[in-house]
């Protein structure tokens, strides 16, 4: 297993925006895609590749704002596909995410195991 702390990220409405029939990333989403990327590399750059995957993701808000904690998937799974830790968000088999306490900041931690055969 391994285990990856990611900064709060952005929301779906700051993650692609259209120019007419493009969409493209915001400039918040490459940064988080850039800090991503450092986080990775900084636990040894994993690689699952293929394999079946098991995703704990524990969010830390940056304040007691309400939000709706699903929001947090898409954006966090995509970036971690987009640097390389596995090929395809869909090998996640098994996918759980847990609201904590807010934090200064926010961020995300973010555990990763392959699934016992």
């Amino acid at each position: 297993m391994i285990s990856i702390l990611l900064p709060w990220p952005p929301t779906g409405n700051h993650y692609k925006k259209p120019s007419g029939k493009i969409w493209y990333l915001t400039a918040r989403a490459k940064a988080f895609h850039r800090d991503a990327l450092e986080a990775v590399q900084g636990v040894g750059n994993p690689q699952f590749g293929t394999a079946r995957l098991e995703v704990k993701i524990t969010a830390y808000p940056p304040d007691r704002r309400k939000r709706d904690i699903d929001n947090l998937l898409k954006v966090t799974l995509d970036s971690l596909q987009r640097v390389g830790v596995y090929t395809d968000d869909a090998q996640i088999d098994d996918l759980q995410i847990v609201r904590r306490e807010p934090r200064p900041g926010g961020c995300v931690v973010v555990e990763i195991a392959e699934v016992a055969p």
